[in-house]
């Protein structure tokens, strides 16, 4: 009998040393979940693309000065006469790239007010049809004065919105030819 002891004895010590080792070795080994997270920060890591540097990218670069300092003696700029004032063809491209940089802003502008414009026109043709929607399902529609009255108000907002719209692509237009046929055309609902 007492061998029948030490055999059982024995072996639960060995379910027990298994089950003790295989229970350490369980919490030693990332869970899927964490397995799922690290690989997911991988991926993050691996998707950002590298920076591109190109010239949209860098900052211009400063312009150099036109009178010459004592550190860097004369620049490259053409120096005037001595007995006369500079002359005006030197003047004239700066004075045109300001004149074109004010164009751009007034066209950038004008073409923001335009689209502006259209989103109006465009909300005033949807509340028309919603209001023309409402006053003819009413079946006593012939007998409604103010819902007519308040169609026929909306309807000349709208014309008058349109004319404003018409005005300034018109202006637009004017400004340049070129960045009208860019512009966006009013829509029909």
């Amino acid at each position: 009998m007492s061998s029948k002891i030490i055999y059982r004895a024995f072996a639960l010590f060995l379910v027990a040393f298994f089950f003790s080792s295989s229970h350490l070795a369980a919490q030693d080994a990332p869970s899927v979940a964490d397995a799922a997270r690290q690989a997911r920060e991988q991926k993050q890591a691996s998707s950002k693309p590298a920076q591109v540097i190109d010239n949209d990218t860098l900052a211009p670069a400063p312009s150099a000065p036109t009178t010459p300092t004592k550190e860097s003696g004369p620049t490259s700029a053409p120096a005037a006469p001595e007995n006369g004032p500079t002359p005006p063809a030197a003047d004239k491209p700066a004075a045109d790239s300001k004149e074109e940089a004010e164009k751009k802003v007034k066209i950038d502008a004008l073409k923001q007010e335009i689209a502006d414009k259209q989103r109006s026109v465009n909300l005033q043709q949807r509340e028309i049809a919603l209001a023309q929607e409402t006053y003819y399902s009413n079946p006593d529609h012939d007998r409604d004065k103010t819902g007519k009255e308040k169609l026929d108000s909306m309807q000349s907002d709208l014309k008058e919105q349109q004319g404003q719209l018409a005005e300034l692509q018109a202006k637009l237009a004017e400004l340049a030819p070129q960045a009208n046929a860019k512009s966006p055309e009013p829509t029909k609902p």
